[in-house]
């Protein structure tokens, strides 16, 4: 009896301990005064350190936006570099708030790991690139290729899969840090890197001594939808986090940027009206202020800008990741 008086008894006390880890994530940061994000060690156009030191990329800014959005203040966060393997156990652990870092929305992270996806933030797919030298065209001449691959990843096991199902050999060259493996690549220690084409676009631009010597092979073999992360059962901070993200989006839909959202604060649209907080008490819904997503805005950008500011200049086309209304997948529900 006494044993069941104490499986019941705990089992009250984790109904408890949910229903206030409910609130904890997002009462810790405004405790603690910032957001700790855990990013890339360095990938250009998402997660990288500029040369002077500064974060720059679109998870870095989708960081920075939840910052304007809980505080008021971009600038209140702090960066963690994780690898591959590191990202989700920092994340279960505590050592970060939430997970930025060009990660795929999968059904066993989703289920089996104890964290939530909120959004997608870049649609994107696996692929390869090769040496221009090498002549090849298609990713269906790369039987008995060297292959460079990061551990811990869809891609490893995306790999895998393509090369059995056609009926190819390759040998895995797996390296952890992102640094080593694109000099492996480089170096000529493999003949191919696969990664996300959005990684291999970036690694090109960024790190190949001449991009035009490098070639990115037409195949895509995989959905690779990335997005932030956050611990599950925290229904709170999942709603901050989302609605962030969401809100980039609606902010680019509305027409509303970091250079004139100013201008729209006395407009009579119902929909800008209550995106800047002139009306209703969205913020309030968050246990945020009620400019939470004019803050973002104006601080951090709209999504178009944040894409503009890091990912074009690399050579990155909108694609897919434009807004619904221009053919894209982008699409925020309604913030109202």
């Amino acid at each position: 009896m006494k044993v069941l008086q104490a499986i019941a008894a705990g089992a009250v006390v984790a109904l408890g301990s949910g229903t206030l880890y409910a609130q904890s994530t997002l009462d810790a940061v405004k405790s603690k005064g910032y957001v700790q994000c855990g990013v890339n060690t360095g990938l250009a156009g998402f997660s990288a350190p500029d040369s002077r030191g500064a974060w720059k990329g679109i998870d870095v800014d989708a960081c920075r936006a939840v910052a304007a959005a809980v505080f008021g203040d971009a600038t209140k966060v702090r960066y963690t570099p994780l690898t591959a393997q590191q990202r989700f156990t920092a994340l279960q652990s505590g050592e970060v708030d939430v997970l930025l870092r060009n990660t795929t929305w999968t059904i066993t992270r989703d289920t089996s790991l104890g964290l939530n996806f909120v959004g997608v933030n870049y649609y994107d797919g696996q692929g390869f690139m090769v040496p221009k030298k090498l002549n090849v065209k298609s990713a269906r001449q790369l039987n008995g290729a060297t292959i460079c691959v990061q551990p811990g990843t869809t891609t490893e096991l995306n790999l895998a899969d393509y090369f059995r199902a056609s009926g190819m050999n390759f040998k895995p060259v797996v390296i952890e840090k992102l640094e080593e493996v694109t000099n492996a690549y480089f170096s000529g220690r493999c003949d191919v890197f696969t990664t996300d084409v959005s990684g291999l676009v970036s690694t090109r631009s960024s790190r190949a001594p001449n991009p035009a010597d490098h070639v990115i092979l037409p195949e895509v073999i995989s959905k690779e939808p990335l997005g932030p992360v956050v611990r599950h059962g925290d229904d709170r901070w999942f709603d901050v986090v989302k609605w962030t993200l969401f809100a980039m989006l609606e902010g680019e839909e509305l027409g509303l940027t970091s250079k004139n959202i100013d201008q729209h604060v006395s407009s009579t649209n119902p929909a800008i009206q209550r995106f800047v907080g002139a009306s209703g008490d969205i913020g309030k819904m968050l246990a945020l202020d009620n400019r939470w997503a004019y803050n973002i805005v104006k601080q951090v950008g709209n999504y178009g800008e944040s894409f503009a500011a890091n990912l074009t200049p690399l050579g990155f086309d909108r694609g897919i990741n434009n807004l619904w209304t221009k053919g894209g997948l982008m699409y925020a529900p309604p913030v109202r």
